[in-house]
């Protein structure tokens, strides 16, 4: 996936971390406490906007967050420039593409959080990706990343086309009220890509409102897939858990596909 495609959440970059599932949700410390056990140097894969960096960096860790979205980027650099001068000296931030790049220095970890993994929609950039990663860790270093584990009654019976799921409202700093909801636009159950649209409805404070839309395709992985391409790219699995609580795979249905893989 491009910068430029990527980008399409542009118009909403600044909407991010106020999004009530971004915002609550449960990985931060399972990342940062997977950071912290590492001992740095971390890299992250698609870092956003620093909702995992920035925590990372504050327990006293070195990371390297890169992304390919300039909005998200420019979002995190703010944050950061906020930050206390020890935590600052702590993170770099990479403007840059998951599928191939090279650091001069040896990672001990590696984290790809809230499945930016799913945006590359061909088995040729995943194995990319992969090996990117595994050229850019030391001897023994891991990889700590999270899929959603495909659900086959969403796969097959989620309505196309309808606008759903519509989430409590928040309200932004600046005064703006903002609604989202979530729209399936198309199913490639062949190539296992959804379509999909995160349609976020705004009211300003003068009462003018405004309709953004973020679109994308996200391709679906199922366990097994997952295991066979970290075995072709280097890595041997260690763990699976189905969720942030560090819970069993097969605990819960559909649930979360969380692995920690070793390079060997």
């Amino acid at each position: 996936m491009s910068a430029a495609e990527y980008d399409n959440y542009g118009p909403a970059a600044d909407l991010y971390d106020s999004v009530w599932p971004y915002r609550d949700k449960p990985d931060v410390s399972f990342y940062v406490d997977a950071a912290r056990e590492a001992g740095g140097p971390v890299l992250e894969l698609g870092c956003g906007t620093g909702r995992i960096l920035i925590p990372a960096a504050r327990a006293g860790v070195e990371i390297t967050g890169l992304d390919s979205s300039p909005r998200m980027l420019g979002i995190s650099r703010r944050k950061v420039d906020s930050e206390p001068d020890e935590v600052r000296s702590r993170i770099q931030l990479v403007e840059g593409d998951m599928r191939a790049f090279s650091f001069p220095q040896a990672f001990h970890l590696a984290i790809i959080p809230f499945r930016p993994f799913q945006h590359l929609t061909t088995v040729e950039d995943q194995l990319s990706c992969l090996g990117s990663i595994h050229r850019s860790l030391a001897d023994g270093g891991r990889l700590v990343f999270d899929l959603f584990n495909p659900s086959l009654d969403a796969i097959v019976n989620r309505p196309i086309g309808e606008e759903m799921d519509e989430e409590p409202e928040f309200t932004l700093p600046d005064g703006r009220r903002v609604v989202r909801r979530h729209k399936t636009v198309a199913q490639d159950r062949f190539n296992q890509l959804g379509h999909f649209e995160l349609i976020y409805y705004v009211t300003h404070p003068d009462g003018r409102q405004e309709r953004l839309v973020h679109s994308f395709a996200l391709r679906y992985i199922f366990r097994f897939e997952a295991e066979h391409m970290l075995a072709r790219a280097g890595f041997v699995v260690e763990q699976l858990f189905a969720g942030f609580d560090r819970s069993a795979y097969g605990s819960k249905y559909p649930g979360e596909l969380i692995f920690v893989a070793r390079k060997s």
